[in-house]
């Protein structure tokens, strides 16, 4: 209209529609309210929640060492003389010991083990910082057999419980990222592990789980034997034999899995058999203390050390109050 005042056309743009602004406004801080809310319930937990995740029957925590450090020092001990008696090497031992010992979820008891072990070393720095790569090194491959959660929760407290000096030597580089330029090889590491154990059944047993699901087979092999139950390359690992004995300790102490514990009793035969077990008898770096007798390794192959192995579990079992893992019948 004539003589009627007009706006700049920039701010004509700017100038708000008091309808929109009128409407959208409590809805949008309604939203925004209700959003701050929920988040703060979802962050909090009801006192009832918390008390049944923390509820003793489901025990909730690590197993104590209810008998004392020093009767759990005494079982070790004994452990390590008998292998001593037997020609059975002191990775050996520590194997067996370490697997059941996370297993049982027991971190305590996992401190005295290494104390005893690097004492059975010599003592020195160099045998704490050795013995403690050993222990973590079994307790990453008892993943395969336990699940994730307990190596987490043991392998987190015993990391604690070293003394700095110990712990600022321990290896901090990963040694099993996969690449695209190494995929395959692991994979080959991994298959090559799994027709070592089980051998002549290999491939009837691959058949066999993926008749189950299809994909058991594959999570088996390219995501437990390849990267983690075989030893990365150019790394001083567990070893042939030892992850046997780490895999029979394990399932012997969570109980429950008979025919598992069978498979990886004629798995240690195996490496013995296909020769194998050889590369596992003399540690690069590693002092007399770390060798392994042919005889030895043999011997726990056999009928009289695998009753010596098993019963050894059942030992550490009862030593630090019995099997958690499994229901009890």
């Amino acid at each position: 209209m004539k003589g009627e005042a007009k706006l700049p056309l920039h701010q004509e743009q700017q100038k708000p529609d008091a309808t929109k602004s009128s409407a959208s406004s409590p809805s949008t801080s309604t939203s925004t309210g209700d959003k701050r809310r929920r988040r703060r319930n979802m962050s909090k937990l009801s006192p009832g929640l918390k008390a049944l995740i923390n509820a003793p029957f489901a025990r909730p925590g690590p197993c104590k060492v209810v008998k004392g450090a020093a009767v759990v020092g005494d079982l070790f001990r004994g452990i390590a003389k008998e292998a001593r008696g037997r020609g059975v090497g002191n990775r050996a031992w520590l194997a067996i010991s370490a697997a059941a010992t996370f297993t049982l979820n027991s971190p305590d008891a996992l401190s005295i083990l290494h104390g005893i072990a690097a004492a059975e070393r010599g003592g020195s720095q160099t045998a704490q910082v050795r013995t403690a790569e050993f222990i973590r090194e079994v307790g990453l491959k008892c993943i395969s057999f336990n699940g994730i959660p307990r190596t987490i929760n043991c392998l987190n407290a015993f990391h604690a419980s070293l003394p700095r000096d110990i712990t600022s030597k321990l290896t901090t580089e990963p040694s099993r990222t996969l690449k695209a330029d190494n995929v395959e090889a692991v994979k080959a590491r991994g298959r090559g592990l799994w027709d070592s154990i089980y051998a002549p059944f290999e491939d009837k047993l691959v058949d066999k789980l993926g008749t189950s699901h299809p994909d058991l087979p594959v999570v088996i092999l390219n995501c437990h034997y390849g990267p983690l139950l075989s030893d990365p390359d150019g790394r001083r690992g567990v070893g042939r034999v030892m992850t046997s004995l780490v895999a029979v300790a394990s399932l012997r102490a969570q109980t429950g899995v008979g025919p598992q514990v069978l498979s990886h009793v004629f798995g240690l035969r195996k490496a013995v058999d296909d020769g194998s077990f050889r590369d596992d008898l003399v540690v690069e770096d590693g002092g007399e203390e770390e060798r392994e007798s042919e005889e030895g390794v043999k011997w726990l192959a056999g009928d009289e050390g695998g009753e010596w192995m098993l019963k050894t579990v059942d030992r550490i079992v009862e030593g630090l109050g019995g099997s958690n893992f499994a229901a009890k019948l």
